[in-house]
């Protein structure tokens, strides 16, 4: 049981107050109204010839609004959050459906469909090239993309392997190169996936974008909507 030395401010503790018209619940904490009430019978209780020192009086008011300014700060950070939530799951269900670029060097091929990718180019190339593997690592696929100004260069695959033969929907990895500075470099791949569904972040995790075929990605490694 919490007792009234602990929840008083020091000097309060020995005085004789009514409370006859409180409830008999016990309180955890002292109140606004209790505070007051407990501050105004110290300063007629006070001995006259010795008044209550006026340091140790504002310091016990300091001290009781420091706390009330937590609590209500505390309330508003509570109410902000929820509100940031609520906001951030508006957005996130205009993401479903849609396709994002991500970092990654494995894409989805969806039947009868395309993979879209792009690579990020450092400076301009006279010669940029695509290779597409499957899940066994051998080429399917080589595309010669021609020149390009530095940025992110986006390409398609529209699914035909070097043999003309349409490759089987699933997974596969691109690894794109440009010439540059009379040497080939390998450049950052990014993929395209769809959204399958979306994680709103809790406990100071950001939100997660599902993506098909390649599972979780935070919102924030997205480079693109398509």
């Amino acid at each position: 049981m919490t007792k009234p030395s602990d929840i008083l401010p020091p000097g309060l503790e020995s005085l004789s107050i009514d409370r006859t018209s409180q409830t008999n619940k016990p309180r955890k904490s002292l109140g606004q109204d209790e505070f007051f009430e407990l501050m105004v019978a110290q300063l007629k209780s006070q001995d006259p010839l010795k008044p209550l020192d006026s340091n140790e009086f504002i310091g016990q008011m300091a001290q009781f609004s420091t706390v009330t300014g937590i609590e209500n700060m505390q309330n508003s950070i509570s109410e902000l959050a929820a509100t940031f939530q609520s906001s951030q799951a508006l957005q996130a269900s205009t993401l479903v459906g849609r396709r994002v670029l991500v970092p990654g060097s494995q894409g989805v091929l969806p039947a009868d469909g395309s993979l879209t990718a792009a690579a990020e180019l450092p400076q301009s190339t006279g010669s940029l090239s695509a290779n597409i593997y499957d899940t066994r690592g051998q080429l399917v696929r080589h595309l010669s993309l021609g020149a390009h100004q530095a940025g992110t260069v986006q390409f398609d695959w529209d699914g035909l392997m070097d043999n003309g033969q349409q490759a089987p929907a699933g997974t596969y990895s691109i690894g794109v190169t440009a010439a540059m500075n009379d040497e080939t470099s390998a450049l950052e791949t990014l993929t395209s996936a769809q959204v399958e569904s979306v994680t709103l972040g809790r406990g100071g995790a950001g939100m997660q974008l599902n993506l098909l075929g390649l599972g979780p990605v935070d919102v924030s490694r997205v480079r693109q909507l398509l």
